[in-house]
Order: C-alpha cells, then sequence, then structure tokens
C-alpha cells in the first residue's frame, strides 16, 4: 500500500508517496505475481515506456521506448528490449533483463534477485540483492520528448560492470509481433551517441550510455523465437525477432550513476536534459502536479490517482493544423488518451473523465483546451468518437460522446466560472441540439411522436457498450437507450439554464418544452414495474429490453435526473444487489441468457463479454453520485464503495486502475492496464467524499 506522510507542506509530498509491490517468495518456481503485474511511464505526447515487473515482454504493446511519432506514422515501438547483464566483483555475470523463447525456455534470472519493486511518486523503481552488492533500477521519460532514461544506482558494494544491449523491431504499436525486421538497419556513430535507422520514414533511434569508462561494442546480432505470451492467449501472432547492433558497457561506481538514454528527438533535445537533471525536472513538475491539487487530494491514494490521471492528458503529436488554429487565438492544443496501451483519444472517455482528470486535479487551464479542441471538431451535431492513431481525421459514428460534451462543459464551468469558454461553446451546443431534433447520421434523432431520441444504423456500435468484431455488433442496442435519453433530457436541461442566463426566457422555453416532453415519456416507457427497473433499450427491433444493465443510473446520476424520484430507491437496491461489485459494476446482470462471468480468450470470444457482465471500473463513479442522490450527506457510505477501486492500484498496471474486471470472484483486471475513466472517476469520487472536502 502507498505510504505518504500527511506533512503540512505539499513539498514533501512527491517525495514520500510510494507503493510497494514485495516479491513473491520463490519467483523462479512462480513467475506469475511479477509477470501479471506492469508498470507504465509516459512522456506527455502519447508515448510511452512499459513492461512487466520481470523484464519480459508479454505483448506486442511494451518497449522500452513506444515514441509518440507526428501523424501520420503514429505510435510506433523503437526500442523494444535492453538486455542487462551485472559482472559482479570476481567476475561473475548477471542478467537482469527477462525473455521468453520459443523453444518453452524462460530467462528471468534477475527476478531471482528482486528484492523489491516500487513505485516512487508514479515512477518505477527495481531493487536487487545480488550477493554483497545492492543496486537500483529507474525508467523516466522527460516530459514533453520521445526520450526514455534508464538509470542504474549502486547503493552498496561494487563497483560493477554494465553491459546494456538495445535490441530493436521498428514496427507500429499494433502491428503483429512478427511483423519483419526492416533489415539491415544502418548504425552510424554520431557526436556523442549512435544512432539506429531502418533506411525509411522513421526517425533514427539515438542511443547513448552515461556512465563511468562508457564504451559501445559493436555486435550485430538477430535473435528469433521471441514469445509474448499475452499475444498467445488473446490469439494474436506471438513470436518475433530482435536484431541489436552490440551492447554499451560502463562501470557503475558509488559516485557515478549509469544511465541508457534512448531517443527519436534531434540530439540536442535528447541531451537538452543531462540523466540527473531529468531527474531533478521530473521530480519538481509531479511536485508542481500535487501542489495544484486540493487539500482532499493529497490523501495517499488520491495523490497517486492525481500522478496516475497526468498519464492520459497529452499534447497529441502531429496535428499540426490543429495547433496553428490554437496558437492563432493563444490556446493550447489537449486531449485525453483514453487507455494504455492500445486507445487513442476518444471523445467519449474524454467527456467523461474530464472532470476526475483536469478538474479534480487542478487543472483547469487544460480542462478549456480541451473543451475548445472538442467544439472545433463537431460535425452534423456530433463530436467525434475517437481519432484513430496516427490520422487527424476523427470517426463520428457514437450516440452518447455528444451528450456527455455537455456534462463536461457543464462540469467545467461550475469549477471554473469561464463564461468566455461557456460564450464560445454555446453556438456549438444549440447546433449539435437542432441536429438532434432534426435528425443526423446513424439514424441518431428525436422521434417527434414521444421526444425521446433514438439511435441505430446497422452495423455500428453507436453507445458506450461498443463491441463489434467483423460484421457483429455484440450489444447494438438499436432504439431508444436509457442512458442516451437520460443524457438528452440533461442536454437540454443544461443548455435552457445556460440560454436562460444569456438570453432570457424567448431562447429557453423552446427547449424547456423538448425536456418536459422527453421526461414525460421516459417515465412512461422506461419503468419495468415487474423488475422494478428501468428498461435497457424501448422501441428495439426486438420490442423493449428488460435487460438489466447499469445504464440506468445515468438516469439518477446526473445533474438533471430524468427519473422520478419515487422510483430512485428501488434501482438503486436492484443495481447494488445485481450488478455492483468491489471493483465497479457489471455490465449485466447474471441469469441473464447472454452473461459472461470472465473476459478472456480470443478477440471473439473476449468482445462477446465485453459487456455482457464484465465489470467496468468506471462506473464506480455514477453508482457514487446516484448513491448520494437516494443518501444525501452520507458520504463515509459512499466512499467505502471506493476501497476496492483503490486495492485495485496493487494489480496489473501497478499505480492505475484497469479498464474492465472479470465479473465474477476474483475479479480478475482485464484489458487496458491504466484506463482514463476507471482513475478520474475514482479520483473524483475520492475527492467528492473526502472529509477535506466537506469541512
Amino acid at each position: 500500500m502507498p505510504q505518504i506522510a500527511h506533512e503540512p507542506t505539499r513539498h514533501r509530498a512527491v517525495d514520500q508517496l510510494v507503493r510497494h509491490v514485495p516479491p513473491p517468495p520463490d519467483p523462479l518456481a512462480d513467475l506469475t505475481p511479477l509477470v501479471a503485474r506492469e508498470w507504465l511511464v509516459t512522456n506527455g505526447l502519447g508515448g510511452y515506456s512499459s513492461g512487466t515487473l520481470a523484464g519480459l515482454n508479454t505483448r506486442r504493446y511494451h518497449g522500452v521506448l513506444v515514441a509518440a511519432l507526428p501523424n501520420p506514422i503514429g505510435r510506433t515501438v523503437m526500442l523494444n528490449h535492453l538486455g542487462e547483464r551485472v559482472t559482479l566483483p570476481g567476475g561473475i555475470a548477471v542478467r537482469l533483463d527477462g525473455d521468453e523463447l520459443a523453444d518453452g525456455a524462460i530467462r528471468a534470472e534477475g527476478a531471482a534477485h528482486l528484492a523489491e519493486f516500487r513505485l516512487d511518486a508514479g515512477l518505477p523503481v527495481w531493487l536487487y540483492a545480488l550477493g554483497e552488492v545492492e543496486l537500483e533500477k529507474r525508467v523516466l521519460m522527460p516530459h514533453g520528448q520521445n526520450t526514455v532514461h534508464v538509470a542504474y544506482r549502486l547503493l552498496r558494494g561494487g563497483p560493477v560492470r554494465f553491459d546494456l544491449r538495445p535490441a530493436v523491431q521498428f514496427r507500429g504499436y499494433e502491428h503483429p509481433v512478427s511483423t519483419p525486421l526492416r533489415e539491415p538497419y544502418l548504425v552510424t556513430t554520431e557526436t556523442g551517441h549512435y544512432a539506429i535507422s531502418d533506411g525509411g520514414t522513421l526517425p533514427p533511434l539515438r542511443l547513448l550510455a552515461d556512465g563511468e569508462g562508457s564504451t559501445f561494442t559493436v555486435d550485430a546480432q538477430r535473435t528469433d523465437g521471441h514469445v509474448y505470451r499475452v499475444e498467445t492467449r488473446r490469439g494474436f501472432r506471438d513470436v518475433g525477432s530482435l536484431w541489436t547492433p552490440g551492447y554499451f558497457s560502463a562501470t557503475l561506481t558509488d559516485e557515478r550513476p549509469v544511465t541508457l538514454v534512448a531517443s527519436t528527438e534531434p540530439y540536442e533535445v535528447m541531451t537538452a536534459l543531462t540523466p540527473r537533471g531529468a531527474v531533478r525536472a521530473e521530480t519538481e513538475r509531479r511536485r508542481r502536479l500535487l501542489a495544484a491539487a486540493g487539500p482532499a487530494a493529497l490523501e495517499p491514494a488520491a495523490a497517486e490517482l492525481v500522478l496516475a490521471a497526468d498519464q492520459f492528458i497529452i499534447t497529441p503529436a502531429g496535428r499540426n493544423a490543429d495547433a496553428a488554429r490554437a496558437r492563432a487565438v493563444g490556446d493550447e492544443v489537449r486531449t485525453v488518451i483514453a487507455g494504455y496501451h492500445w486507445f487513442t483519444d476518444w471523445g467519449r472517455d474524454t467527456m467523461i473523465s474530464l472532470e476526475g482528470l483536469t478538474l479534480a486535479t487542478g487543472r483547469q487551464r487544460e480542462a478549456g483546451f480541451i473543451v475548445r479542441t472538442f467544439a472545433h471538431y463537431v460535425r452534423d451535431g456530433l463530436i467525434p468518437n475517437m481519432f484513430p492513431d496516427g490520422s487527424n481525421e476523427g470517426l463520428y459514428h457514437t450516440a452518447d460522446a455528444t451528450l456527455w460534451f455537455f456534462h463536461a462543459v457543464d462540469r467545467y464551468v461550475a469549477a471554473t466560472g469561464d463564461q468566455e469558454t461557456l460564450a464560445l461553446v454555446l453556438p456549438t451546443l444549440r447546433d449539435i441540439v437542432a441536429h438532434h431534433l432534426s435528425g443526423t447520421r446513424f439514424g441518431i434523432g428525436v422521434d417527434p411522436a414521444d421526444g425521446l431520441l433514438r439511435q441505430g444504423a446497422e452495423g455500428y456500435q453507436l453507445t458506450w457498450m461498443d463491441a463489434k468484431v467483423d460484421d457483429w455488433v455484440v450489444t447494438p442496442r438499436r432504439g431508444k437507450a436509457v442512458e442516451i435519453n437520460a443524457l438528452w433530457y440533461n442536454a437540454l436541461c443544461l443548455l435552457e439554464g445556460w440560454e436562460r442566463d444569456r438570453s432570457g426566457a424567448a431562447d429557453a422555453e423552446p427547449l424547456a418544452r423538448h425536456a418536459a416532453a422527453a421526461r414525460r415519456s421516459f417515465n412512461d416507457r422506461f419503468w419495468y414495474e415487474q423488475g422494478g427497473y428501468l428498461y435497457d433499450v424501448v422501441d428495439g427491433p426486438n420490442g423493449d429490453s428488460p435487460e438489466c444493465r447499469p445504464n440506468q443510473l445515468f438516469a439518477i446520476s446526473l445533474r438533471h435526473p430524468v427519473l422520478d424520484e419515487q422510483h430512485w430507491p428501488r434501482v438503486l437496491q436492484v443495481v447494488e444487489e445485481r450488478l455492483l461489485t468491489p471493483v465497479g459494476l457489471r455490465s449485466l446482470a447474471p441469469g441473464s441468457p447472454n452473461y459472461r462471468p470472465t473476459y478472456d480468450g480470443d478477440l471473439r470470444s473476449r468482445d462477446a463479454a465485453y459487456h455482457q457482465g464484465t465489470v467496468w471500473g468506471w462506473l464506480i463513479g455514477p453508482w457514487v453520485d446516484a448513491w448520494l442522490k437516494v443518501h444525501p450527506g452520507d458520504h463515509a457510505g459512499a466512499r467505502r464503495f471506493l476501497s476496492g477501486m483503490v486495492g485495485a492500484l496493487d494489480g496489473f498496471g501497478v499505480g492505475s486502475i484497469a479498464e474492465i474486471f472479470d465479473a465474477e470472484a476474483p475479479y480478475t483486471p482485464r484489458g487496458c492496464i491504466a484506463q482514463a475513466w476507471s482513475v478520474a472517476e475514482t479520483l473524483r469520487c475520492l475527492v467528492k467524499t473526502a472529509p477535506a472536502a466537506r469541512a
């Protein structure tokens, strides 16, 4: 669990924010605890460094440097692996990195010597005990650079000799590990460093080793048969090759650490910070992040989540037109990565996460950037569902992301009082409502017969329950979905209030009439008397769907709840009994014919379970909001629902919260190791229910 001193000054908090993960008693007998846990460091551009605690790469997405390169290239694995060999006094050599080969061999000698893994202020640290020698390894990325520093420090004994062997397979981060090597790689010696190039459009990978007596030995090798076990389990190609140009050598002493620096930046950018300077800069940046957050965010778990939240807020690489427009008005471009490793920036996830990632962390300025950035992308009354990696163009197949935009604007204006931004986006909000009233893409539009919002187009998944395999839309939910109409009513009420405040009743009254019609029809149509909860969809292809899903919570949890208050306690009771778990809410209640208790296997198996029982961590947020609507003032009672989410920081993506969990105990974490809305909603609710917030 994390340890953080309750100091009166925030400056010391960053130094004392530590999460310890002790190694298993016999790691070589069972590597699972070290392989199942992963670490992540990000750079504020969408790039990252990540792997397992044991040092094995188990996913196509793992790499020492995954660079966020300008569009149309996108995120690219540039430095896949770093071989680490330590020669101790007396000549004994120990390998710290890990590898798994197609012949069944697993090299994980370093795991046997791992005394501790921990996060220091969110950054990974390995402590190795090698007889009389004790040393420490750290990984960080200077913010705003596609650069990684892997640093080693001697704590006891020594000196020791380090051999560091970089291994590459330049490829897009979504490309299979079986992608052929781009041989022949070209290695050049440049001022102060070495550069590896594939002769194509990618920038060179620049490498240097900072340490006493640093040298480089040319020893080019190709190695085949590297196995990525998570790819095996997920049904993808799982065996690949790596190429290495040779190895760096340096002596690790008490006085001087050894640091491997890898980068796709120009040399002068890559070396602008010394290894020691990079540590100081990143420590100071993290101190400022904690200082910007309020007192309620300085409790141990909340403080960790403030740093975890930072991983998702990025300046997107290569969107030059966006950047030019923003600079012209003195603005900046910001967006939110929905999850690591494979998600890009998604409209829905961004709008849901905005409050927790930015407003709960004191980053209101960046929240404004995000709101204004997405407002620019509205087309036909819709904001983008997502931006594919390497693309400047959004995809618009979503019925709810645009309605969540109203929610995000509301939370932003309430927190900041920024009437200027509200005035800027109001024409866009009016245009959105007009398009929804008249009808827009993908069958999204208001039914004039009852004022409810319907959606659906063959072959598209338009709600957040959006799994699709080939031509199979797993949960199409075509018709009038419960959360879509809760969001629609909330959007109408919000816009009505803004219009009334700014221009008076004449512009507000039509919105009030549409909202009243939607509310009447919602309560007439969605209440499922037999079950004591809400239909998930009405007027669907097969009639009304009585599947018990968490989507009904939004009829209570939003600022303007559409459901009549008399039904709130019963809905909450049903959701608590059938959907609530320690780590979020099931996406479908047990007992349904489509219910799946586990999320595992190949793509088709996983997507069949994705929204058919699988637990989603982010739903703890609307659950807490709804609980406090029914139990006003019971912050302590609401807070108890967050304990499982805080406990999840110890596993999977250490220091962050997974995308999803199995629907049954032990609620194994699945999907992305770090998910924006899981972190955001947990943090938001911790801040909302904290004693400091209630004082």
